[in-house]
């Protein structure tokens, strides 16, 4: 997949485009539109390569279509892809609620659809990226995205139901998690720890930790 286009300017935008960056992934041609401009002079700051636009026309003939938009534009924005897509791209879905039988459906059948749920570690290649596959999806469209995605991080392939499911443990868990290492962060600072003294100690702690719970063999209230 040498041609990636997003529909939206956001987080996640940013985010992937900084993994595959760090990954040393390189693209023909990165195409970012939004109908905002700030996010668009914002992503080309950072990543001065892309391409910014404001037309949906502009994205369609990526090999990848990458959907990351909010769920209230979601359907009005797939209207505005269908008939549009050639027919082997691959539209890869970050919307949330909005099912692949649904996602095929507004866009009156289109066979290549995925949808994905990333993760903000995802933006280190520490993602947890957990991805499913319309049945009518070609399987060497499969397995390129596959590819594609792999240096980004864990990559479980899953069925659509399980979609909300990581998006509650594995995309939320970091905030959840962020503010508790902030504050034990500041805790060892206060008790005269250096900061990069007090970040490996606590990510070797929270390592151990999550082995210990899982693979030691001993039960929780052991």
């Amino acid at each position: 997949m040498k041609t990636i286009s997003f529909i939206g300017g956001g987080r996640i935008t940013h985010i992937l485009l900084q993994a595959f960056q760090n990954a040393g992934i390189s693209f023909e041609k990165i195409t970012v539109m939004d109908v905002n401009e700030n996010p668009l002079k914002s992503l080309q700051q950072k990543f001065p390569h892309i391409a910014i636009t404001s037309s949906h026309e502009e994205t369609v003939n990526a090999e990848l279509i990458i959907l990351a938009v909010h769920p209230p534009v979601a359907a009005d924005t797939l209207e505005k892809l269908k008939g549009k897509l050639d027919k082997e791209s691959v539209l890869l879905s970050l919307v949330p609620k909005i099912t692949l039988e649904k996602t095929v459906h507004l866009l009156d059948g289109f066979g290549n659809v995925a949808r994905m749920n990333p993760s903000a570690s995802t933006i280190v290649n520490k993602g947890v990226n957990p991805v499913a596959f319309s049945a009518s999806c070609n399987k060497d469209k499969k397995k390129a995205l596959l590819d594609l995605f792999q240096p980004l991080g864990y990559l479980p392939e899953i069925h659509d139901s399980k979609i909300e499911a990581y998006a509650v443990i594995s995309a939320m868990g970091h905030t959840y998690f962020n503010f508790q290492l902030q504050q034990l962060k500041e805790l060892a600072l206060s008790f005269g720890m250096e900061e990069n003294e007090a970040a490996k100690a606590i990510t070797h702690m929270l390592w151990g930790t999550t082995e210990t719970l899982f693979n030691s063999g001993l039960s929780y209230s052991e």
